[in-house]
């Protein structure tokens, strides 16, 4: 009958929500990375429409596009990985480089048939004999660059290996293509210019005309730093110095924070609060949000009403509630690494000065941390101290008395808490007996003193006899960090300040702490800390492994130096447009380092191994390097333009997930800027230097 009650009163139509959901924001994070992809896509084949001036040989390219992704789909499907907002970065990022290949191939192809009159298939087959090694070396220096990402453990290590395995199986599909198939489409679907053809007509003869000058200034510029390398290196180590200088400024993170489309309020009331005082506080939040916040509520997503916009005007509004602590939070952008972005610590007592020293550091350190401008929100995160009625027992009074302390614990244990009896059958039930103080008999302290304890001789004992009452304040909860006692604290960065910053802030107050107190990071600022501490090994494995690729590509220990000089040039584009769009050094900045370390060596290995070959063959080290600069010049400059333009939806990106997409894109765009119209300066220099230091005799 009771059923059928609740169901009469239901409404005819039944809605369900779901007070947490993150689909919403999954679904949104993947649209957006889908269409960041295909802009990245259309970019890419306006670049090379622009730079190879013919439809058919546009087309080669944009032929390996397809064919790369659906095999790289193919390996994340072996994995075991899905399809994500990171996986669809690293998919991005791969656009760029996916084609490299297949450029390098079509515009030699383009430059023979021009230069020397042969066919399409004559042309194709003297231009992989060209090629093909830097091909390869190419392929196997961008993907060796990843591959120690793999082998990270921690969330960091789980991210790095989204890109490692997306990034390294895009690149070997895409060398494959560029060595089976791009050269069977060069052969049937280019055609010959005809006698008549004229490239100087136009828009791409204006192009051309301009694009053969700067070449031109390029050739002579590169010509003049070699002739004078020691000169120029000079240069290059104040470059040096310069983005060692900035990145030491970058503020340290972890990932960045992301506009969720949600946001948390945590309302504490002083120890001891009734919950009537507790539901009023509660009440003053929700009338601010529901009313000075209306527009925000249910889904509304833009600037002005972004869950950090929110949080950062409800800091000052709960701020004023007087019976309660309220602060805002939104969440992290890894959700099983805590409930909240920002910082998360232990305060720990390594000292043993005891729980009531260990509350006065947690409160000094509060104190200090609520007038550091650095920082926002820092607040305790746990129970605090609350009054308790302590209870001493005289034991010796008490065994004078003939009560055993037992008897005494038994009697407290049933009159204030409950004792379980047994069980009985009621209605054919089994339920429970307990018994308990009725209820007026156990509400008061004065309460004790109508209690009485039976006796060895099977007298009643008065408690008031034997006992004295007190009220002390104590934790509820006794706190332990890795076996130390302990107090949790969190909080966040104020804004335009990053974690890392904050947690150095953190680390400044505790240390003006009483001696024996340390602090203990968790979450997601334990993550952090690793991730910064795995960096400095993952730069160096990644371009150790570069140089023993190039060492057994060149079949030298030295020509591989010439490669490996240009990639701090190219780190000074990301650390520069990090610091100028203040980005932090978080993980994907240290994505946007290696792939930057890799496109920068790819640019360099274009240039090295054509003069390398020509030199060889017995030209002036000066005439072979000032031929290789002046034909590498557009395929580097062709496939730079192609990358750069396939990452611009990245750094331009809005919504749903744009802050990681920011992130990336920024820092890998600063570093091609640099390895395209900086480090190509370099490479010629770089190469004579190192001939001329390791192979004197062959001069």
């Amino acid at each position: 009958a009771r059923v059928e009650e609740l169901r009469s009163n239901l409404p005819d139509t039944v809605k369900v929500v779901s007070p947490v959901d993150s689909s919403p924001f999954i679904a949104l994070s993947i649209e957006s990375a889908v269409h960041t992809l295909i802009e990245a896509v259309v970019l890419v084949f306006l670049v090379m429409l622009l730079f190879l001036q013919n439809w058919r040989a546009t087309l080669i390219p944009t032929i390996a596009v397809p064919v790369v992704l659906l095999g790289t789909f193919a390996v994340l499907l072996a994995f075991g990985f899905s399809i994500n907002v990171l996986t669809m970065f690293a998919m991005v990022l791969a656009i760029g480089l996916l084609v490299d290949d297949a450029i390098v191939v079509v515009e030699n192809v383009e430059r023979i048939m021009e230069e020397e009159g042969l066919s399409p298939a004559e042309a194709t087959k003297k231009s992989m004999t060209q090629i093909t090694g830097a091909l390869v070396g190419i392929a196997a220096v961008l993907s060796t660059v990843f591959i120690p990402m793999a082998f990270f453990s921690g969330s960091a290590g789980a991210i790095y290996r989204q890109f490692s395995v997306t990034i390294v199986s895009a690149m070997a599909f895409s060398v494959l293509v560029a060595i089976v198939l791009s050269p069977s489409l060069c052969a049937t679907l280019l055609k010959k210019h005809p006698e008549d053809h004229d490239k100087n007509k136009g828009f791409f003869g204006w192009f051309n005309r301009t694009f053969n000058k700067g070449r031109d200034r390029y050739q002579k510029t590169t010509t003049h730093m070699a002739k004078r390398f020691k000169r120029y290196f000079v240069v290059y180590g104040l470059l040096v110095g310069g983005m060692a200088f900035i990145f030491s400024q970058l503020p340290g993170a972890f990932l960045p924070d992301e506009d969720q489309g949600r946001m948390m309020v945590l309302v504490s009331t002083p120890p001891g609060a009734t919950a009537g005082r507790t539901l009023e506080s509660i009440m003053q939040v929700e009338d601010y949000i529901l009313e000075q916040e209306q527009d925000a509520v249910n889904g509304v997503r833009d600037e002005n009403n972004s869950a950090f916009a929110v949080m950062n005007r409800a800091f000052g509004a709960f701020s004023q509630i007087q019976d309660a602590s309220a602060f805002p939070i939104v969440p992290p952008p890894i959700m099983e690494l805590g409930n909240a972005t920002g910082f998360d610590m232990q305060l720990v007592d390594r000292g043993g000065n005891g729980h009531e020293a260990l509350m006065n550091a947690r409160n000094q350190l509060l104190g200090m941390a609520a007038q550091n401008p650095k920082l926002a929100g820092v607040r305790p995160n746990g129970l605090s101290d609350v009054p308790q009625f302590k209870i001493n027992i005289d034991s010796e009074k008490a065994s004078a008395l003939g009560l055993n302390l037992s008897e005494i614990n038994s009697a407290l244990q049933i009159a204030w808490g409950s004792s379980y009896v047994n069980d009985f059958i009621d209605k054919g039930r089994i339920k429970r007996v307990y018994m308990q103080a009725d209820l007026p008999h156990r509400m008061t302290p004065e309460d004790l003193d109508k209690w009485f304890v039976r006796n060895s001789d099977g007298e009643m004992v008065a408690f008031s006899t034997f006992s004295t009452t007190e009220w002390v304040y104590g934790s509820p909860k006794l706190e332990r960090f890795n076996g130390v006692s302990s107090v949790n604290i969190q909080g966040s960065a104020a804004e335009g300040v990053s974690s890392g910053e904050a947690m150095a802030e953190m680390q400044k107050l505790v240390e003006q702490l009483p001696p024996g107190f340390a602090i203990e990071w968790a979450g997601l600022s334990f993550e952090e800390q690793e991730a910064g501490s795995q960096a400095p090994l993952l730069y160096t494995l990644s371009i150790l492994i570069v140089f023993l690729c190039l060492a057994a590509l060149y079949e030298s220990w030295s020509v591989p130096f010439a490669v490996m000089l240009v990639v701090p040039l190219g780190i000074l584009g990301s650390v520069t447009a990090a610091f100028i769009f203040n980005l932090p050094n978080d993980v994907y900045l240290q994505v946007a380092f290696l792939t930057t370390v890799g496109l920068a060596a790819k640019n360099a290995i274009l240039i090295v191994e054509f003069a390398k070959e020509q030199y060889e063959n017995g030209e002036d080290l000066m005439t072979a390097v000032s031929n290789a600069a002046s034909q590498r010049f557009r395929p580097i400059l062709m496939t730079s333009m192609a990358f750069i333009l396939g990452v611009t939806p990245l750094a331009l990106a809005s919504g749903a997930g744009a802050a990681s997409q920011n992130a990336i894109g920024i820092a890998v765009m600063g570093g091609m800027f640099a390895a395209t119209f900086l480090a190509i300066f370099f490479v010629p220099m770089f190469y004579v230097m190192v001939e001329k230091l390791f192979h004197r005799e062959d001069k």
